[in-house]
């Protein structure tokens, strides 16, 4: 009863952008903005992860194809905050389905000279038909499967354009343990996030999706990114191999 009264004083609160959002006007607005907005937040966010994400990227090597070179495939790019992970002489295409981080993702591309774009594809992850089967040694999505309007065509999309033997590297925030006050928050807010986060969800069980998808290997840990109070703060990060 109580998560649904601070729904409704959320609601109230936020009645003109839930207007905007019936009419259809609030979705086109702000992905425009939301680009500027990530540009922002996103360096922020990679400074308190940036262990993390050194360490999962660490072993991207090991997935190459038999001449050396690394196929890999990112999934919602956004602004590119994560090519200064990637090893030199990476053969990397970009898919988002907001054309406006173009700009975003060229300036950070040209800042980071030792990677290779074959190819910028404005697809979202449930629909990435213009890659090839099995044309990827790897495949990387962070901070893209709680926005995504189904995770597990994304998850079928991933093992579709991995070659056998290839790997899926992830990082996204989740829904929390269920007893927490962290979890009290996320279902109070959870209606509304959306409207910021560019269809954002925060309660994902994004673990059971990638337990139930056809991986031969799955390695995942769970951690917090402080303040351990936020609602995004429980992340699971990981790879799996197909």
């Amino acid at each position: 009863l109580l998560v649904l009264f601070l729904q409704r004083c959320l609601q109230l609160l936020l009645l003109p952008i839930h207007a905007l959002a019936c009419l259809g006007l609030w979705d086109s607005c702000y992905k425009k903005v939301f680009p500027y907005v990530m540009a922002k937040v996103a360096p922020a966010y990679n400074q308190k992860v940036y262990s993390q994400k050194q360490e999962l990227f660490s072993s991207l090597r090991r997935f190459a194809g038999p001449s050396g070179q690394l196929r890999l495939l990112e999934i919602g790019t956004g602004t590119g905050t994560n090519f200064q992970f990637y090893p030199a002489g990476c053969r990397l295409t970009c898919t988002d389905p907001n054309p406006n981080f173009r700009m975003f993702l060229l300036k950070n591309l040209s800042e980071n000279q030792h990677l290779r774009l074959e190819r910028l594809v404005v697809a979202s992850g449930e629909d990435l038909h213009q890659v090839a089967d099995g044309s990827m040694d790897v495949v990387v999505c962070t901070l893209v499967l709680c926005s995504v309007s189904s995770i597990r065509k994304v998850l079928e999309e991933v093992l579709r354009v991995l070659r056998q033997g290839g790997a899926f590297y992830f990082l996204e925030h989740v829904a929390a343990d269920h007893c927490s006050w962290t979890y009290f928050w996320q279902q109070v807010c959870d209606p509304f996030w959306k409207y910021f986060g560019d269809g954002c969800c925060l309660s994902r069980e994004t673990q059971e999706e990638l337990e139930k998808t056809n991986f031969a290997e799955l390695n995942l840990r769970h951690f917090h990114v402080p303040p351990c109070w936020i609602p995004t703060s429980p992340h699971i990060i990981g790879y799996a191999v197909k």
